[in-house]
This record gives C-alpha cells, structure tokens and sequence, in this order.
C-alpha cells in the first residue's frame, strides 16, 4: 500500500522523496535559533529547545524513532527533556514514529482534534483514493484547534489549521531569535492532493472548500524560514550545500512560502479541473 502512496505522491507540488530518502539516515544540524532537524533525508522531524525542556515536532515512520533519538543526542541534548510532541498531519511516514517517542520520553501527545482520532487508531485512509495504512497508534493528551498555542518557556508555537491533505492537518508557526534578529518560522503540514476524489466525496464531502479555505490562510502568513515534513518541499538538501561559516543562513528566505503556496494552489486547482471534466 505504501507503494501506491508513492505513485500519487506525483501530484505533490514539489519533489517529493522516494521511500529510500524516507530511510537514509540523515546527519541533524541546526536550521536558525532554537530549532533543529533531526529527520530522515527525505522525512522532516524537529527539535525545539529551551532551557526548561524541548518539543519534537513529527516522528517520521514507524521505523524512524530510534533515528530521531540518536540525532536528538547527538545534538548534545536528551530525548527524556522533550515536554511536548506535536504532528502535522496523521499519515503513517510523519506520525508513525510518535508512540515510541512517547513511551521512551514520557512527553505529551499535542495534536487537532480530527487527526487525535486517528493518531489514537493507529490507521489512515485516503478520503476514496484507494490507499491506507497502520501504525502504531498514540494517545493523545491535548487536543488544540485553530489559533491555539504550545507554550514551553518563552517559545510559542501557534496551531494553524490547514485541513485538506488530512481533516486535521496543522501547520505550526513560532518565533526564534538569532544573533539579534527575530524570524517567523513556518512548518507547512501539507496541501498536496495525493490521489484523494475532489469531486463527490463521500468521505470528506467538504474537501474542496477546506482545500480553498486553507490556501487562503497560508496566504496571510508571515514566513522568513519555511519548513516541512518532507525535505523536498524546501530542497534541503541544496540549501545544506550552502552552509558555509560566514555566510547567509540559506534557509532565510521570506518569499519562499509564498511561492510554495502559489504552485501549491494551481497544482490542485489543475487536478480540481480535470476531475470536474472527467466527472
């Protein structure tokens, strides 16, 4: 079934990585202020810290927590210190890896209210597109909607609604400081559609406006540093081959999400088209 995802992933607005990116591990480095990847080189999982414990935002695959673990600690901090864990949306390759993450650090499931029913059934559809998958199922201890914050010692991360790709799907957004300059930093959950019916779904007859609804709010959103659950979505790997002592902070670019969202939108109003056509 995970095969299948793949072949619908062509729909994504952006390369989106092979399952053998999914699995290569990946080196974790620091991104901008207290934020830090600790991902697969196809798979996005960060780390935010603070003085008084940490976030991880994400857990990858089933497969994925003993990595984000060893990438935690070898960042120099502890996965037994993370308070909180928050999900973007809830398919198997971004919240498979989070049960584990919990038993192993006692920390606190964070999630919206439509995806927390899924996180807690281990299972996922796909709104009629034909593919679904299992994983370990997570318990959920805070439910957030749209405009709710996570507050861990000075750091904020505001819930912004985003549903489409998932009915709970969830970007997050924060604020971090950096060598005197403030900067907003984005987590796009997703709007790809991979697959899904856009015209007389039964399952989630209300896909379309969520989709219209959710560009707009993207739209409105401030954004100097854009992130997201896979790498591909911010070519990660070409901004990390910028990296050099001295020089701007590659993933620094405030007109970088607004971009996304545009080629975002005309992919799934390309793909709203012709099934309007076909049907």
């Amino acid at each position: 079934m995970r095969f299948l995802i793949l072949l619908l992933a062509a729909s994504l607005t952006a390369a989106t990585p092979g399952e053998n990116d999914w699995r290569e591990p990946m080196k974790p480095f620091h991104v901008v202020g207290n934020v830090y990847f600790v991902g697969t080189a196809g798979l996005g999982a960060y780390l935010i810290t603070t003085p008084q414990g940490h976030i991880v935002l994400d857990g990858g695959t089933p497969d994925d927590a003993p990595l984000i673990e060893k990438s935690i600690a070898a960042l120099g901090f502890k996965l037994s210190d993370v308070k909180y864990l928050l999900n973007s949306h809830a398919h198997f390759d971004h919240c498979g890896g989070l049960a584990a993450l919990k038993k192993r650090s006692g920390a606190r499931m964070v999630a919206s209210r439509a995806d927390a029913q899924i996180l807690e059934a281990g299972h996922h559809g796909s709104y009629g597109a034909g593919w679904a998958d299992d994983f370990p199922p997570v318990h959920v201890d805070r439910i957030v909607n749209d405009g709710d914050h996570v507050q861990l010692d000075g750091t904020t991360l505001i819930a912004v609604l985003t549903p489409g790709h998932t009915k709970g799907c969830t970007t997050w957004t924060m604020q971090t400081n950096e060598a005197g300059k403030t900067y907003n930093v984005v987590f796009y959950c997703s709007t790809s559609v991979p697959g899904y019916p856009l015209v007389n779904n039964r399952e989630y007859p209300n896909i379309v406006s969520d989709y219209e609804h959710s560009f707009e709010k993207l739209k409105k959103l401030r954004c100097d540093v854009f992130l997201a659950n896979h790498t591909g979505f911010f070519d990660m790997r070409q901004k990390l081959a910028r990296v050099h002592p001295g020089a701007p902070n590659p993933f620094v670019d405030p007109t970088e999400l607004q971009r996304f969202v545009t080629a975002s939108e005309q992919n799934f109003e390309s793909e709203l088209t012709k099934q309007r056509k076909a049907s």
